[in-house]
């Protein structure tokens, strides 16, 4: 039987882990593989036709979010409404609801782009910074005031991981 989640493109054809929740109202297509224990959310669009997406372990993409021909490293967490276009997102990044990642940007590893942010095209973020505003402004986490431990603690992947877990009717 089809996967209705899924869309073949030029011959690739998204693959799914075993143990990843890909809600049942997300569309993938062409080039995309999401990794162990990770979580898409309801109305979620990955798209990799001009090149590939990747989704990694225990990475969570949240209600509403377009991910684009990008790459998401291992617990990563995209929040909701989020739009990211040929974006490298590396190891523990947060990208808050609604944030805009343009072309070519890379997010460093422990790094959180606040909610609404716009992040233009080509922008190299460190890792461990703090990304805020239209157009992005770029601050490190150390200046800011700001607990990366205790943010990434609220917005774990575990306690994302388990959620996915819970909700049986969401989820194929």
């Amino acid at each position: 039987m089809a996967d209705s989640r899924t869309y073949a493109f030029e011959g690739n054809r998204p693959t799914i882990d075993d143990t990843a929740r890909v809600s049942r109202a997300a569309t993938l297509v062409g080039d995309v593989e999401v990794r162990a224990d990770a979580s898409v959310w309801p109305g979620v669009v990955l798209r990799g036709d001009i090149g590939p997406v990747r989704v990694g372990r225990e990475t969570h993409v949240g209600d509403n979010a377009t991910i684009h021909a990008s790459q998401l490293a291992d617990e990563v967490m995209v929040g909701h409404g989020a739009v990211l276009n040929e974006t490298v997102v590396e190891e523990r990044a947060l990208v808050g609801f609604n944030a805009t990642i343009n072309t070519d940007v890379t997010i460093g590893s422990g790094s959180i782009v606040a909610a609404g942010t716009v992040v233009p095209d080509g922008y190299e973020i460190p890792p461990e910074s703090f990304v805020r505003g239209v157009p992005a402004r770029v601050t490190p986490l150390s200046e800011t005031g700001i607990d990366a431990r205790e943010t990434f603690e609220e917005y774990s992947s575990g306690e994302y991981t388990d959620l996915a877990g819970r909700h049986e009717e969401l989820f194929e």
